[in-house]
């Protein structure tokens, strides 16, 4: 027999060279106002000792950290403990420990079941009379888990067969508590402590969308473990409100994108038409019509302007370069890893030179060029493509950037070649149409230059090969990314990215960050990490067979629109006319051209 022993050692080495008092076993011993033994000191935390115990848990540390701040303000509150209840995975096994999972309290009465075969072991501790949920523990299988903590921690009559709770569902699904069965004052979110009191109220005020009562809650943004019940009180209240509550993309298509994405595959359907015919109504919208052409492009990856495609795009794909402010468009050629040549950059030099384009080097390391007129935007690129640059996709939902440092090769720091796998990884994915863009980094050693934890996939060296990390994002509502697999080889890192993307592209909402949409899936990180890694789905070889027809069937588009005259049409200001706008009108400022302000146009006008 094996017995394997993990738990929480508290780092209290500074408290005890300050005198502060210690736990017999270790820990700072702390008040129910978390002070220690210093009262101008306070302990919160894994290394804080409440009443010989310590709370190892990010909700009891939520908890004490209220509990400290409410001091420090002149508030009334006080730590009198947690609910200890978790679930986690350990060794690949899932667990489960509910309250009194040991069936310590007066009176208390087990129900138990066991499949050894499977590997699935339940116990739930009752009252004497059974109508109390106690506790209760879980291994092998925590489906469960959900539906009986909110039993015990609402203190919810348990139904006439209690056992039904964690028995296999025979003849019917297995009893779950439903959202309306739980009181106002029950807690749903432990991490966090939200109720679903204000969870209603949160709806009631304005808040109709799941991650719009994310923001506002913080619920489900800790462990993630109330994910679904959330989902299904919002759901429930929106109902309530007399709100409709669908998934349907826009009013000509009954269905969501997910499901508009299995429907185009499945049916090889190839064009707007065609599936707005067999499956939606109308004429379609501005919703649909980009979104649904993102969709065709990431299964078939046909030239966006192509003539039954290009009407379906918006600004920026239409004339493949972002529209700024003044109508001209900025140009951005792909610098993989942000590795460049000395050539190169004479030649993006000369080029700005040439068409009097503002430069600027960007956070995700290339140089983007401003100012271009629609009608030199061919002869831009043509320059460019001559020189050996691509499309870096900048106006499409897809992938951006992928950020490097200069790993091993010149860092005496770092312990892979971070260039190298960045390389790769641009490479590959370079022109994924997806829901949103992606963002990408690759950082040579842990001290994570690169930044690699704020992309939507970021990768870090360590001695033994990659760790990935998923789902992490600046802009407005930064999020750290989840750090999703450890130790990868490069076969393994590439396979998990493949099949990782794809899955995302999949299932993801319309104009949907994977941030959001991992924050949205049920199950979060740990059903993503079944899916991905252990193929719970058995989708793996077909979301990897899909990113290998993206890769075989990659052109880049500004090459194949130089080469065709009729693509080549759009790209001129009038149709009836070869002239310029001469509305589009630049001044000087540090030595480059910026967009001319409302009174600086007025004066140009006068002066002409």
């Amino acid at each position: 027999m094996i017995v394997f022993s993990a738990g929480i050692r508290p780092q209290d080495t500074l408290a005890k060279s300050a005198g502060l008092k210690i736990g017999e076993r270790g820990g700072i011993v702390i008040d129910s106002s978390c002070r220690t033994s210093d009262p101008d000191i306070f302990a919160i935390g894994e290394c804080a000792l409440y009443q010989q115990r310590i709370y190892g848990l990010v909700a009891p540390g939520y908890s004490m950290a209220r509990t400290a701040v409410a001091q420090l303000v002149g508030e009334e509150e006080s730590f009198n403990g947690a609910d200890m209840s978790t679930k986690l995975k350990l060794l690949g096994v899932q667990v489960g420990s509910i309250g009194d999972a040991h069936g310590r309290s007066e009176g208390a009465a087990a129900i138990t079941f066991v499949d050894e075969q499977s590997g699935i072991y339940k116990r739930m501790i009752t009252d004497s009379e059974g109508k109390k949920l106690l506790g209760a523990v879980m291994v092998g299988n925590t489906d469960d888990y959900d539906t009986l903590l909110q039993y015990h921690l609402n203190d919810i009559e348990l139904p006439e067969n209690p056992e039904q709770l964690i028995l296999p569902a025979t003849d019917g699904a297995t009893p779950t508590l439903g959202a309306s069965a739980l009181p106002a004052s029950a807690t749903v979110c432990s991490c966090h402590n939200v109720s679903k009191g204000q969870i209603v109220d949160i709806v009631a005020g304005g808040c109709h969308t799941l991650a719009e009562v994310k923001d506002a809650t913080k619920a489900s943004t800790g462990c993630g473990g109330c994910a679904a019940l959330l989902k299904n009180i919002v759901d429930e209240e929106l109902a309530a409100l007399g709100m409709e509550v669908n998934n349907h993309l826009c009013a000509h298509f009954p269905f969501s994108r997910q499901e508009l994405f299995h429907i185009i595959q499945v049916e090889e359907i190839k064009t707007f038409d065609e599936l707005l015919d067999k499956h939606g109504s109308g004429h379609g919208c501005e919703v649909c019509k980009p979104t649904v052409a993102s969709v065709l492009a990431s299964l078939w990856n046909e030239h966006i302007l192509e003539q039954t495609h290009v009407g379906l795009q918006d600004t920026n794909d239409t004339f493949m370069a972002n529209m700024q402010k003044n109508g001209s468009y900025s140009v951005v050629p792909r610098i993989p890893g942000g590795e460049i040549t000395p050539e190169k950059l004479i030649v993006i030099g000369e080029v700005a030179k040439r068409y009097n384009l503002y430069t600027k080097i960007t956070g995700g390391q290339r140089i983007d060029l401003f100012g271009a007129r629609l009608e030199q935007l061919p002869e831009i690129w043509s320059e460019l493509i001559d020189a050996g640059f691509e499309t870096g996709h900048a106006y499409g939902k897809s992938l951006r950037t992928v950020k490097s440092c200069v790993g091993s090769t010149w860092c005496r720091f770092g312990v892979q070649d971070s260039v190298s796998m960045a390389l790769l990884v641009e490479n590959r994915y370079k022109g994924l149409r997806s829901p949103h863009k992606i963002k990408m980094a690759v950082s040579g050693c842990t001290r994570e230059c690169a930044e690699a934890q704020s992309k939507d996939v970021g990768i870090i060296a360590t001695e033994k090969g990659w760790n990935l990390f998923v789902c992490g994002n600046g802009g407005m509502r930064p999020r750290h990314a989840d750090l999703f697999a450890t130790d990868l080889d490069d076969e393994t890192l590439v396979r998990y990215i493949d099949r990782f993307l794809m899955f995302y592209v999949r299932t993801a909402d319309k104009l949907q960050r994977t941030s959001v949409w991992l924050e949205n899936l049920d199950g979060g990180l740990e059903y993503l990490r079944e899916v991905i890694i252990d193929d719970k789905l058995g989708i793996c070889a077909e979301l990897e067979a899909q990113m290998a027809r993206v890769v075989d069937t990659y052109q880049c588009e500004w090459k194949s629109a130089i080469n065709d005259p009729e693509k080549l049409k759009r790209f001129r200001q009038f149709v009836n006319s070869d002239q310029t706008d001469d509305k589009i009108i630049f001044v000087k400022e540090r030595g480059q051209p910026r967009p001319a302000t409302v009174e600086e146009i007025v004066e140009t006008a006068e002066s002409a």
